[in-house]
């Protein structure tokens, strides 16, 4: 990976090769601060248990409230333009999937080759469902496991070669964003050196989709409504016309108010073409058509 590519390049890059290096996006000494916050819980956190999320590597989410600084990852607006534009053709709205650190360390082996939208058990290739994004926390060399990608595995006519020669490792710093789709192949690489690699993933998806994180457990509305509105909405506080993820026939964001009636009106939230087509319809019915 060389060269520099900007957001407005980024989504030519992901349809042709699935993923893409978006250089300088945030200063380094930014990211290099939500590193040093993540210490404490690096060290405390166990080594994952399987092959798949890798024995000699460490995970956590829940990184909106361990590190507050890392809303600014998820909420850049460059990466939401591209996230929005990937993915919302086919939804309403897109919704947070995953918040997730990662350390690997020296002895890793290479993970298993793999889609990430593999997680929903749905015919796949009319639509994009996911969007993903690591933001480097120390510089990703093949020798540390920088993530491999097989170029063009996100389309339908891939050849479905995954030989360790047809895949590409995304050198990168912090500072840049790693983008890729959830329909492309790919997977940490083994980690040869005597150094860690961290990053973080943040990961967006179709809203209304089950999230990887189940946020609104994560982020519960004593914690949610802390958050500033636009935020809260991406975690799961609004519903996703017709009236998907409601509590009480209500947007979950009433939830975050102060003080809560205990029964409240169901209020219909619906796209524009169903409050269309009822508007008619009862219009027909009071004769008024």
């Amino acid at each position: 990976m060389t060269g520099p590519f900007s957001p407005d390049s980024a989504p030519v890059r992901l349809d042709r090769d699935g993923f893409c290096v978006i250089r300088n996006l945030l200063p380094a000494n930014q990211i290099d601060a939500i590193d040093c916050s993540l210490d404490y819980d690096f060290a405390a956190t166990p080594y994952c248990v399987g092959d798949f999320f890798g024995e000699r590597t460490k995970r956590f989410g829940r990184l909106l409230t361990r590190a507050p600084a890392t809303r600014a990852l998820v909420m850049h607006d460059a990466i939401l333009a591209l996230a929005q534009s990937v993915l919302s053709p086919n939804c309403d709205r897109i919704a947070l999937n995953l918040t997730q650190a990662v350390e690997i360390h020296p002895g890793a082996l290479a993970q298993y080759p793999h889609r990430d939208h593999d997680l929903w058990p749905a015919i796949k290739g009319g639509h994009q469902f996911q969007v993903n994004v690591m933001w480097p926390l120390s510089p990703f060399t093949e020798a540390n496991g920088a993530t491999r990608f097989w170029p063009g595995s996100h389309r339908l006519t891939y050849d479905g070669d995954v030989s360790e020669s047809a895949a590409i490792a995304a050198t990168c710093e912090p500072g840049d964003a790693l983008v890729w789709l959830g329909g492309t192949l790919h997977g940490a690489g083994a980690n040869v050196s005597d150094d860690l690699r961290r990053g973080i993933i943040v990961s967006y998806c179709l809203g209304w989709l089950k999230p990887f994180e189940l946020q609104w457990l994560v982020y519960p509305p004593e914690v949610a409504r802390h958050f500033d509105p636009d935020l809260a909405a991406l975690v799961g506080y609004a519903q996703h016309r017709p009236n998907l993820g409601n509590v009480e026939g209500r947007c979950p964001s009433y939830l975050l108010a102060g003080k809560r009636p205990d029964h409240v009106a169901a209020v219909d939230a619906l796209r524009p073409d169903q409050a269309d087509a009822l508007r008619t319809y009862v219009q027909t019915q009071r004769g008024e058509g």
